[in-house]
């Protein structure tokens, strides 16, 4: 880990204090290392004063006419509208058998159930007060729910609802690193029936156990049977599965503070057990690391079947396998970028189509939901974080800054 050392300025001290300093030597009273916040690892010597910083989240809720809808942008045909709102720090979602619609969050510790009455939504905290419960996902009447290490399944919680059941502790069964960097999960079901979950690196960039940290994983729903899917895998907080294939892909944040424009943050695609995506020596298409990518790291790495801009931050992601929207995006993925910090100019704060090529193997990326970011001033006022198919073949997007859904239609031109 990078550290910045500093020298404590100390007023003239009584003559107690000194002979206490001439006991504890000179050197080791007076050197003391300041600690730097995860996100500000690795940032260079020369960059110590930057402005650069992640926006702080807002942790309060937005009332409907506070959200400019008539900013959003969306190509001709298609329509959006505010779904639920009401939910601070809304993130990651998944939907029950019966239509639920579960939303972990991070910042401010919540689950929500979101209840669909035709007309309006209801929502209702299944559970709060744990740190960054930001990946839910729901199997057989049952809703997972991932804070960092911390795994609690809700049985039947469609059919208690309003009351919440009390959780099933698997967190000693999934033995998942404590560590918070990087730490929130995403968690989604896989056509083979597994869980699967992703572990980031506990860092901007360092050399990791490949078994530990900086992978993505499946198990049984139990916690039992855990294998390595894909290693160097910096930071995922999204994947879906190909509708055909069953092949696993995913988005992944590459590192902060080499460069403004660099490197990119990525879409890949899992076509065998165990690949490699280069983490920590080989970033986006083949870019070696200044401190760990020696000659030769990115040999045999698996590189992006598409590039996702410097920085924008890609989370959520799916599949679009619905009817409603014309043939062009059937197949083909949706992406919620929440959008930059460690840059100057911000970039994404949207959601891109990614048309996949004829063979399924790579993708070309194009706007779909923008109008959050005005490009003009440089501010924003949504963070697109995920997306979500629904059975009328809608799309939900979910907002954290807003703690707003909204759903994308097309009516036809």
């Amino acid at each position: 880990m990078h550290v910045n050392r500093t020298r404590l300025s100390w007023a003239r001290p009584a003559i107690a204090a000194t002979a206490l300093f001439a006991l504890l030597g000179a050197e080791g009273a007076l050197a003391q290392e300041k600690k730097v916040p995860g996100w500000a690892q690795g940032r260079p010597a020369e960059l110590e004063n930057s402005p650069l910083a992640p926006h702080p989240g807002k942790m309060t809720v937005t009332p409907p006419d506070q959200i400019p809808l008539d900013q959003i942008q969306l190509p001709p045909g298609f329509k959006a509208e505010i779904w639920a709102h009401g939910m601070p720090g809304a993130r990651m979602m998944t939907r029950g058998d019966k239509g639920t619609i579960f939303v972990g969050t991070r910042g401010i510790g919540r689950v929500y159930a979101v209840t669909d009455k035709g007309t309006t939504r209801e929502h209702q905290i299944v559970t709060e007060g744990h740190y960054q419960p930001n990946g839910v996902a729901f199997r057989d009447g049952s809703l997972y729910v991932a804070a960092i290490n911390q795994v609690m399944r809700f049985d039947g919680i469609e059919d208690t609802l309003p009351k919440v059941p009390a959780p099933v502790d698997l967190t000693n069964a999934f033995d998942l690193p404590p560590d918070k960097h990087h730490g929130w999960k995403f968690l989604a079901f896989g056509p083979d029936g597994k869980l699967y979950v992703p572990v980031g690196a506990p860092c901007n960039n360092c050399a990791v156990d490949a078994d530990v940290h900086a992978n993505i994983r499946r198990y049984n729903p139990d916690g039992t049977g855990k294998e390595i899917v894909a290693r160097g895998v910096r930071n995922s907080v999204g994947f879906d599965f190909h509708p055909t294939t069953g092949e696993l892909w995913f988005t992944d944040n590459d590192r902060d503070w080499m460069s403004e424009h660099g490197p990119d943050c990525e879409l890949n695609r899992v076509s065998k057990l165990g690949e490699n995506f280069g983490f920590p020596a080989c970033h986006a298409n083949g870019i070696l690391d200044p401190e760990f990518g020696k000659a030769g790291a990115c040999d045999g790495v698996t590189m992006p079947a598409a590039l996702m801009g410097p920085h924008t931050a890609p989370l959520g992601m799916r599949f679009y396998t619905g009817a409603m929207f014309p043939d062009e995006y059937k197949g083909n993925i949706f992406v919620a970028r929440r959008g930059s910090w460690n840059r100057t100019s911000n970039l994404g704060f949207d959601v891109v189509l990614a048309k996949l090529n004829t063979a399924g193997t790579s993708a070309s990326v194009s706007p779909f939901m923008t109008g959050f970011l005005d490009t003009g001033d440089n501010s924003f006022w949504g963070r697109p974080v995920d997306v979500l198919v629904m059975p009328d073949g809608a799309l939900l997007v979910a907002d954290e800054q807003n703690g707003a859904i909204y759903r994308v239609s097309y009516g036809g031109i």
